[in-house]
């Protein structure tokens, strides 16, 4: 046995060695990649379920054409109003004129406040409220 011998093992160990190295920093890193991800779920999960809303009125004026809905934030969860929907009949209104407790300027829709919101729409006849998390009421729509 010569130095050639020697040499080619030493270079193969070198390059298990190597190679071992590089799959631990990947493996290592995907699994904390997973590990985020399930923490994220599980904190997705705590959300909805501590998130609970409630139509108080959904009342449509036939003389002025508008729908005036009312809905309170009655989980324990902050919602954002960006992040709520709104469907009448089945479709999709904004909520940029929401009112939050009366407060136009927030995004923020704190457990206990109430949402109010005035559409200019044709005679509803069903409304849905849907919110970041997936959680809905739906309420029949009183006209006057």
């Amino acid at each position: 046995m010569g130095f050639g011998v020697s040499g080619a093992t030493a270079i193969v160990f070198l390059g298990l060695f190597i190679a071992a190295g590089t799959m631990f920093t990947t493996t290592a890193t995907t699994f904390e990649q997973v590990d985020e991800a399930r923490d994220d779920r599980q904190e997705q999960l705590l959300d909805r379920r501590n998130t609970a809303i409630a139509v108080t009125s959904a009342v449509y004026n036939n003389t002025t054409s508008t729908l005036n809905l009312s809905v309170v934030n009655e989980g324990s969860t902050t919602l954002s109003v960006n992040g709520t929907t709104v469907l009448v009949d089945n479709e999709y209104d904004s909520t940029a004129s929401a009112r939050v407790d009366g407060t136009a300027a927030t995004d923020l829709w704190e457990p206990g406040e109430t949402m109010t919101l005035n559409v200019s729409t044709s005679e509803p006849a069903r409304v849905k409220v849907v919110t970041e998390y997936g959680v809905a009421e739906t309420s029949q729509v009183t006209v006057t």
